[in-house]
């Protein structure tokens, strides 16, 4: 085990408490303004002028189909940051529920990313590695007792409990796109950073990209969030890219 992997260790039974089967949960989309421009015979009107010239700065027109809106969340006395995040966390709307299909007993993903992990998994097993998933989507009310009924049992802050688990509406397995990887030869290592001395862990790193799945919170990075390498996310469909792309910018240092 590596140093940084010894110091950021936690025990296997008590991360197995933040990943439950995952249910659903539809998500309602904001509609577009449509703004008009009054013409007027061989006038140029400042108002209207003005309209267009506004429009980047309308909120409403900034945010597509889907975007979240960062919100407080009862329980939490700390405010998202400019860029969204609440305790590291961005926010994230919670994938309709027609956009949902089975993957295992009890465990669902958005139809996309079903596709390519049934794809990754075949190809695992061909190379001899039994790449186990673990969970799926979740909806923001089963997050919202993930969180908070574990914080309490552990007696932690709300701080300590987001190094962990995302707060309720924050969480990136509300898209239907996030994923929690196990190696079915070494199941002791499930949830537990343990799980990169795997075969499975080790085979993500060289092949998960080709399927597009990218690994959400590394060892060091910007959102101070505890080193997961079980945890991957599709970036695979423009939909997907764009409910990650604060994440990216993020660890891109843009």
């Amino acid at each position: 085990m590596s140093p940084a992997v010894a110091r950021r260790s936690r025990s296997r039974d008590q991360r197995r408490d933040d990943i439950p089967v995952a249910r659903r949960s539809p998500a309602a989309a904001p509609k577009r303004r449509r703004l008009g421009l009054l013409l007027a015979s061989g006038v140029v009107f400042s108002s209207s002028i003005a309209a267009v010239l506004l429009i980047p700065m309308v909120p409403e027109l900034l945010n597509g189909p889907g975007d979240p809106s960062p919100e407080l969340v009862e329980g939490i006395d700390a405010q998202p940051s400019r860029d969204g995040r609440l305790l590291g966390h961005f926010p994230y709307p919670e994938v309709s529920l027609d956009a949902l299909v089975p993957v295992e007993a009890g465990i669902e993903l958005h139809r996309d990313a079903a596709l390519a992990l049934n794809a990754m998994r075949r190809a695992a097993a061909a190379d001899g590695v039994d790449l186990r998933l673990l969970s799926g989507y979740r909806s923001h009310d089963l997050q919202k007792n993930i969180f908070f009924d574990v914080k309490s049992e552990r007696n932690q802050t709300a701080a300590e409990r987001a190094k962990v688990s995302a707060p309720p509406g924050y969480s990136e397995h509300s898209t239907g796109y996030a994923v929690d990887f196990g190696d079915g030869a070494d199941p002791a290592t499930n949830l537990s950073q343990s799980f990169e001395n795997t075969r499975a862990f080790r085979w993500l790193q060289d092949n998960a990209a080709v399927y597009h799945f990218t690994l959400s919170f590394p060892v060091v990075n910007p959102q101070g969030v505890s080193y997961e390498p079980w945890h991957w996310r599709f970036e695979g469909s423009s939909q997907a890219l764009r409910a990650f792309e604060p994440a990216r910018r993020l660890a891109d240092g843009l």
